[in-house]
């Protein structure tokens, strides 16, 4: 299985800074506006005129030169770091590739990698993309990008000296097995599209579909999924699985379209921002592709968030298919974007959101109706544990209330315990490892290819829809 980098999002709307800033109010109103204290004026003046010291004193005594744009940069991104781990300055890289995220595509060359005890694999080239015509395989080693050995790089560094402006020329250095010394690949990044859908026929009449993202395209991708294993089962769907296990979310108006897709009307979700009063309603579109009745289970775990949960909640509420798996991640929080120049933007929470039932998420998850564990891909060493980092363990992260201090005390204690539980069985997991010469699994591992029908929780849903269905048949069949 190759190792994905989560990204957590976020309602991505870019907003100019201009547009936040308050109109002007008309003259006469202007008597009814309190001034502002002088002193909380002066007060956030002496606070700048400190940073200000501070970097006068960097830039003169330090004892090597140091850039002003990076002085400020570090202290923009700390500023942000107070806040909550979703809040964010943005820099030109992040920036940028926070736009490609959503856009769901980039210059690159179409690989599927991933890293295991520092050597970075392919596991696969991507169709009809320059790594494929290139004849790269599963399994060859990368090496070199550009002529420079890769050794000490992480999978994330090495993912981006990948990526670049489409036409550019990229050199890589693969090592394959059997072949001696390195083979060396000319290619030219062209615009990867990624594909957020995956989908199968599972018994010749359940429709599996896996979205790994909620980007521009995803709603599309599921409808036309949807439509092919409908024409595949000729008409005759017996349930649908809707896969968002490890989905991190994204786009907030795909969640609404995609939720939109299973319910016939009403709030899919509601943000509640700073003033509790301010609401925003997301409602079910009414037109477009519709499946009310078709049986539906919907797969979550620990790391589905955001958008995932947003569309999950909204299922569960209304009672239109039933929610299997794990806790999810608990991500409630709402970001905007707010663009400041042409390279650089702030990601900053504004508010959260909640089901149509009022519920809210944050930092608290969607249970699931039919709690499902994870089993080991061998199947002979039973279920995994559930070793997910959620939302309630991250630092600074935002309660779904605002706690007296007394209340804060309570759950951060509750917190350094889990943690601290947390800590030992991951330590007793790695000694039960180590125990064992489990290197060529591992390796069976990573380069295995997902079959959604050797996946437990997958067939748990199938036996679940089954069962509905058996169950409606009676039920019909005693009206008669």
């Amino acid at each position: 299985m190759s190792s994905l980098v989560p990204l957590l999002l976020l309602t991505s709307i870019l907003v100019s800074p201009a547009l936040a800033l308050e109109a002007p109010k008309p003259e006469k109103e202007a008597v009814a506006t309190p001034a502002p204290k002088i002193a909380e004026n002066k007060s956030r003046f002496e606070q700048l005129e400190l940073f200000n010291k501070v970097l006068y004193l960097v830039e003169n005594q330090y004892y090597r030169p140091v850039s002003t744009e990076k002085l400020i940069e570090g202290a923009l991104k700390g500023m942000m770091e107070t806040l909550d781990p979703h809040s964010s300055f943005l820099n030109k890289d992040f920036f940028e590739k926070m736009q490609n995220d959503t856009k769901g595509e980039f210059g690159g060359l179409g690989l599927e990698v991933s890293q295991k005890e520092g050597v970075i694999y392919i596991i696969s080239p991507i169709d009809d993309t320059p790594a494929f015509r290139a004849g790269i395989k599963p399994r060859d080693r990368l090496v070199e990008i550009n002529h420079e050995p890769i050794v000490g790089m992480t999978l994330e560094q090495a993912m981006e000296k990948m990526r670049g402006e489409v036409g550019q020329k990229i050199h890589l250095g693969i090592i394959r097995e059997g072949v001696d010394g390195v083979k060396n690949f000319v290619l030219t990044r062209e615009l990867i599209k990624v594909k957020p859908v995956k989908s199968e026929l599972i018994q010749e009449k359940f429709a599996y579909i896996r979205l790994t993202q909620f980007q521009k395209r995803s709603t599309a991708a599921v409808e036309e999924a949807l439509t092919a294993l409908r024409a595949q089962a000729k008409g005759n769907l017996a349930g649908i699985i809707l896969d968002l296990r490890s989905n991190p979310g994204g786009l907030l108006d795909q969640a609404v379209d995609i939720a939109s897709l299973f319910l016939k009307e009403g709030v899919v979700v509601t943000t509640e921002a700073r003033d509790p009063a301010n609401k925003e309603i997301r409602y079910v579109k009414k037109s477009g592709m519709k499946d009310l009745s078709t049986p539906l289970a919907v797969l979550i775990n620990g790391a589905s968030a955001s958008a995932s949960e947003i569309v999950a909640g909204a299922l569960q509420d209304y009672n239109r298919g039933v929610i299997m798996g794990s806790q999810s991640f608990g991500k409630g929080s709402v970001q905007t974007v707010a663009q400041l120049d042409k390279f650089t933007g702030v990601k900053l929470t504004i508010a959260q959101y909640m089901t149509p039932k009022n519920r809210k998420i944050q930092a608290i998850g969607i249970t699931p109706d039919v709690p499902l564990d994870e089993m080991e891909s061998d199947k002979k060493s039973g279920f995994k544990e559930d070793r997910y980092i959620r939302e309630k363990d991250l630092k600074n992260h935002l309660t779904a209330t605002i706690e007296t201090p007394k209340e804060k005390l309570e759950r951060e204690a509750l917190e350094r315990q889990e943690r601290a539980q947390k800590i030992k069985e991951l330590e007793s997991r790695k000694a039960k490892l180590a125990a064992k010469d489990k290197e060529k699994e591992k390796d069976d591992e990573l380069f295995k290819t997902y079959n959604p029908k050797e996946d437990y929780q997958v067939l748990s849903a199938v036996k679940y829809l089954q069962g509905f269905n058996v169950y409606e048949s009676f039920i019909k069949s005693n009206k008669q």
